[in-house]
């Protein structure tokens, strides 16, 4: 069985910052997208049980290295990084050209993705991808069962679970149900260094520069804004009567009372 992993490298959750250019600051600080890590998690185990390779397929900067040496060293056996300068500022829909492109110079049996990232939440390039390649979309699974030439999903749904069967390559967007994943071991971060982490350019897959990057992107950042400073908080720490008779004042004030 062969699985192909999308990978996102994002800001260490919290310290996301925006550039100059009002775009998310990915130079630096970027750790593997927590949802991706648990499709991750669940491509790995099948691979062990079932045999078969994991491959990791990521678009983004050079910060992305290190979270795709991490990924190795978890266990995928190899990783593809799409680098271009022509990819800054893309949105989503050049970004899932891109993946596509990718994964058609791929052999795969199952495409994983996670549910959404933590520093954007869009959670439309995996359906995005599906779409374009035709493939099987196969949502919010809780749990993924390879099966003769298909794959079995139960997927969540408003009222309890759906369980979905459908035939190989499929896309399977995953959900921390999957499990969580793994540390890397000191024996594996060794062996990542020597793991084949390809680098593939716009011009490796075919794509004109002209249709993604910033010059391409369908929305554009108008402005930012700082939030407005929070108002005076009023604390009371008096006895129980005390604190009752300022509590009715404050509302009466405010006509609540």
């Amino acid at each position: 069985m062969q699985i192909v992993v999308l990978l996102k490298a994002v800001p260490v959750v919290g310290t996301e910052r925006l550039d100059a250019a009002g775009r998310v600051d990915r130079s630096a600080g970027l750790e593997p997208n927590g949802n991706d890590e648990y499709s991750l998690e669940r491509a790995l185990t099948l691979t062990e049980a079932h045999g078969g390779e994991v491959t990791i397929l990521s678009v983004g900067p050079a910060a992305a290295t290190d979270p795709i040496r991490k990924t190795l060293a978890m266990g995928a056996a190899r990783a593809v990084h799409v680098l271009d300068p022509g990819l800054i500022g893309s949105d989503m829909a050049a970004t899932a050209r891109v993946l596509v492109a990718a994964l058609r110079r791929l052999d795969f049996d199952l495409a994983f993705a996670g549910a959404d990232s933590s520093d954007g939440g869009g959670g439309l390039v995996p359906a995005m991808v599906a779409t374009q390649l035709g493939l099987p979309y196969l949502s919010y699974a809780a749990d993924v069962e390879p099966l003769d030439g298909a794959v079995r999903v139960r997927r969540i749904s408003p009222g309890g679970y759906h369980v979905i069967e459908a035939p190989t390559p499929a896309l399977v967007v995953g959900t921390q149900l999957l499990g969580a994943p793994r540390y890397p071991s000191l024996r594996g971060i060794m062996q990542a260094r020597s793991k084949e982490v390809a680098t593939w350019t716009l011009a490796d897959l075919g794509i004109d520069p002209a249709t993604v990057g910033e010059a391409a992107a369908g929305t554009r950042l108008l402005r930012t804004e700082t939030p407005p400073p929070r108002g005076r908080a009023l604390v009371v720490r008096d006895g129980p009567d005390a604190a009752v008779a300022q509590v009715v004042a404050f509302l009466a004030a405010r006509g609540l009372a």
